[in-house]
């Protein structure tokens, strides 16, 4: 998969949530059926060919996240009926499949009720490996949440799935699972960026980020300018 901040945007609907994005939004034309949605707390640029979000962006900063800590979770999950039936997974594809409803965009990073909700989009989700999204997927989520507390003010986060050569899918809709996810966490106010890049595999650790670079040379994502 490539992202390019450069390649022209291949559907409408980014431009009216640029707040959460440094630049330009990247794009893609490695998967088919791509659209832009913009949701309250975050974006996601969604593939019709593999039933899930290609990145989700969001905007976050310390006290987004104080709001956020106070929220319930709602655990209700639902298909997301702004895609094409034909382009979207359902709820029957992820039963009995083995795999979590893996959150690109945690819903612990949501500071309202109707930001937490639409976190519930399987728009916004990956068929994970249950150990890995509950273990140390879960920890990088907390880890970054914990630097964003620190941070001077708002920090950008993309969050993604990186697909291997051979394809692996779940249910009818044949939704793909990927190879392993990845978090960019940017800081402008400091200019810092890495990733955490984790296999979705049960034995996965949730060990140091790579830096922005190695993490563009090992997959040929680019999600910077």
């Amino acid at each position: 998969m490539l992202l390019c901040a450069a390649a022209p945007a291949l559907a409408a609907g980014f431009d009216d949530c640029p707040q959460f994005f440094a630049g330009k939004p990247p794009s893609t034309s490695a998967y088919g059926q791509l659209r832009q949605i913009c949701l309250d707390e975050f974006a996601v640029l969604h593939s019709g060919q593999t039933k899930t979000p290609i990145f989700v962006a969001q905007r976050l900063n310390a006290r987004m996240l104080d709001k956020a800590k106070d929220l319930k979770r709602s655990d209700k999950f639902y298909a997301e009926s702004r895609l094409p039936s034909a382009d979207r997974a359902q709820l029957s594809d992820y039963k009995h499949s083995g795999f979590s409803r893996g959150h690109m965009a945690a819903a612990g990073d949501m500071s309202t009720k109707q930001g937490k909700a639409q976190s519930y989009s399987l728009a916004n989700m990956v068929p994970q490996d249950p150990t890995q999204n509950g273990k140390p997927w879960s920890q990088i989520e907390q880890d970054t949440r914990r630097y964003i507390r620190r941070a001077q003010g708002d920090v950008f986060v993309i969050t993604g799935p990186v697909f291997g050569k051979q394809r692996r899918t779940i249910g009818e809709g044949q939704v793909w699972v990927p190879d392993a996810v990845f978090k960019m966490v940017y800081d402008p106010a400091t200019g810092q960026r890495w990733v955490h890049l984790q296999d979705n595999q049960p034995s996965a650790k949730a060990g140091k980020p790579l830096s922005y670079e190695e993490f563009v040379q090992r997959t040929g994502i680019r999600l910077l300018d």
